[in-house]
């Protein structure tokens, strides 16, 4: 019988656009300060899309920095899958405008909806594809364009997001890192914690819906830190329980960037010293779905690395969802 191969990522990419949004900015926006800002999030600046840039395009133009890191061509691809919680439309999808960006003609592709916790959903459903060997590569693709759905009003939750992409592609074969486990979870009961109540089936677009900001972000804050430092917590220990692994074993760990605190405290959790911690929190705020694998390309191209170091990645976002995932250097 033939070895089951182990899916890894070949080929990494990000994107972001060129505005950038300060914390002095805002001070001239909303009711707020860059003290307050950095003091509760350590976030300093964010980009911003421009009015005609789209998930679509940022996803694209990540996807093709990651062809050309992995030497593959977009034809080669077998599969798309586009992590978003502010796709361009209802319908079509993402991926199916990142695939013709693309001219991967000969790839399907589809959408993944996990908020913040996309890209990990996404990783995982590439993994299966490429170990069941239904597929031999997979282009995942994280992209967010949440100032399109933050309410600049709110002085709680505008200070928080940015925009920007990231893409990994996924074989069978080729150096990069392996993907051990993904890890996930979901508590749907939990869902108004963070949403944005109107613009689907259920509360359809109106003068109402409209009048009352019903299309933009809501989040509740202090709830959602406490979800998001236990539920990490605890996908990351379900990882390392997976694959046999210490917490000593870390080489490096790269969460969502969704709050400098939520990082702090889960790295302390896990004995991480600060210097193994990535952050890009500082200068890009909560990119959602796209923070992790915005990192992680960053990290990969500041930093050297041993065959055999170990990649600890966790995510938390709205539905609620979380996960976790282990990479290893090979």
């Amino acid at each position: 019988m033939t070895r089951q191969a182990a899916a890894r990522i070949i080929g990494l990419g990000a994107y972001l656009p060129e505005r950038v949004l300060s914390n002095q900015d805002l001070e001239q926006m909303v009711d707020t300060s860059d003290e307050w800002i950095v003091s509760r999030t350590g976030m300093r600046e964010r980009r911003v899309a421009a009015d005609d840039e789209f998930a679509s395009d940022m996803g694209a133009k990540a996807a093709q920095q990651a062809l050309q890191n992995c030497g593959l061509a977009p034809q080669a691809l077998d599969m798309i899958i586009v992590a978003s919680m502010s796709p361009d439309y209802l319908s079509p999808s993402t991926a199916n405008l990142v695939q013709a960006k693309l001219h991967a003609e000969n790839a399907g592709s589809m959408d993944v909806q996990a908020a913040c916790s996309g890209f990990l959903y996404a990783l995982s459903i590439a993994k299966a594809f490429v170990e069941a060997q239904t597929y031999r590569y997979v282009l995942v693709v994280a992209s967010e364009k949440m100032s399109a759905f933050v309410d600049y009003q709110d002085r709680t939750t505008c200070v928080l997001f940015g925009d920007g992409a990231g893409a990994a592609v996924v074989a069978a074969e080729g150096e990069g890192f392996q993907i051990e486990t993904v890890c996930l979870g979901s508590d749907g009961q939990l869902a108004d914690r963070i949403m944005i109540p109107a613009g689907g089936a259920r509360h359809p677009a109106s003068a109402k819906t409209v009048e009352e900001r019903q299309h933009f972000f809501k989040m509740s804050g202090n709830e959602v830190f406490k979800h998001a430092v236990r539920r990490m917590g605890m996908a990351a220990r379900e990882c390392l329980t997976k694959v046999g692994l210490q917490e000593s074993d870390i080489s490096w760990f790269v969460p969502h960037q969704a709050n400098k605190r939520i990082i702090d405290a889960l790295a302390k959790n896990f004995n991480i010293p600060e210097e193994k911690v990535y952050q890009t929190v500082h200068k890009y705020g909560n990119t959602s779905a796209s923070s992790i694998v915005i990192a992680l390309c960053e990290l990969v191209q500041e930093h050297q690395f041993k065959k055999g170091e170990h990649f600890l990645l966790t995510a938390f976002g709205g539905g609620l969802t979380w996960g976790a995932s282990i990479l290893t250097k090979i």
